[in-house]
């Protein structure tokens, strides 16, 4: 079994309804809304009253699940997005079973240095059953990249990955001073890719995961033109502060659904802890899941 290794630094990241009499508060937990700006201070523990407001860090939860879930079925490394700001949000709270939240949010392109700032809102519903991985997710997103852009920066990135020496060997991406180097990029834009299918596979409503490190790669040879690697991604989990190692094997071609298998170690029983999936690429359906 892999040590943990010490995490990275973390990243920075109304006045409600009257108290409901006792004989409808189980039911109005489950039919009514909770209903808060993104701003709103609120109780963090959902068994609260109603009139609690949403917490900020729950409608959070629920937007980064839903940027997991867009990113992995977009299948383009070039369309991967980051949460930008919450906007306003709503929750259905059950104490026994979890909760629904509706949340609209702005996104940045995951690669700032290109300048192109926020690109637009996403507005999403997420299922979370209490302490169970992979939300329920709908998401809505305006604004994508022009396809024509996007799959030339794809095609670019395609050939990148099939001129690169094979085998493979390389650690540390990025850097221990955060650094990637230009040529590794697309290395680490697909890990970034087929982890997020990881990432929202093992979100929970109190569970966050963000990819820290790429720590080893290997790109296999195929008899397609599809990109074919396994790697190796250390993915820290913010409320405990843990270390989690996953093995992930991503098969990849622009435009084509994006597969994913992975296994991660003290996370959960192998069965629970390794998926199989494939996304849509079409570009039509990045917009309207």
């Amino acid at each position: 079994m892999q040590p943990r290794r010490q995490p990275p630094p973390a990243p920075r990241s109304g006045p409600g309804n009257p108290r409901p009499t006792a004989p409808l508060l189980a039911l109005l937990l489950l039919l009514a809304p909770v209903v808060a700006p993104a701003g709103s201070s609120g109780a963090e523990n959902p068994a609260q009253p109603q009139d609690a407001g949403v917490p900020r860090r729950l409608l959070q939860q629920a937007a980064r699940a839903a940027l997991h879930f867009f990113n992995f079925r977009a299948g383009s490394p070039s369309a991967l997005r980051v949460l930008a700001e919450v906007q306003e949000g709503r929750a259905w709270i059950n104490p026994k079973e979890g909760c629904k939240v509706d949340v609209v949010f702005s996104t940045e392109r995951y690669k700032p240095e290109e300048g192109e700032g926020r690109l637009g809102k996403c507005s999403a519903r997420v299922v979370f059953k209490n302490q169970k991985p992979r939300p329920a997710i709908n998401v809505t997103c305006t604004r994508l990249i022009e396809k024509k852009k996007r799959q030339q920066e794809d095609y670019l990135l395609y050939k990148q990955m099939k001129q690169l020496k094979n085998p493979l060997e390389i650690v540390s991406i990025p850097d221990n001073h955060g650094h990637i180097d230009p040529y590794l990029r697309p290395i680490w834009d697909l890990a970034f890719l087929g982890s997020s299918y990881v990432m929202w596979e093992m979100t929970t409503q109190v569970s966050h995961y963000y990819l820290a490190q790429l720590t080893s790669v290997r790109q296999w040879k195929t008899n397609d033109d599809t990109i074919d690697f396994d790697y190796t991604v250390l993915l820290h989990e913010l409320s405990t502060q843990e270390i989690i190692p996953c093995h992930i094997h991503l098969v990849w071609y622009p435009g084509k659904p994006l597969k994913v298998k992975y296994h991660c170690q003290e996370l959960q029983t192998p069965e629970e802890a390794s998926g199989t999936e494939e996304g849509s690429a079409v570009p039509t359906e990045l917009s309207n899941f």
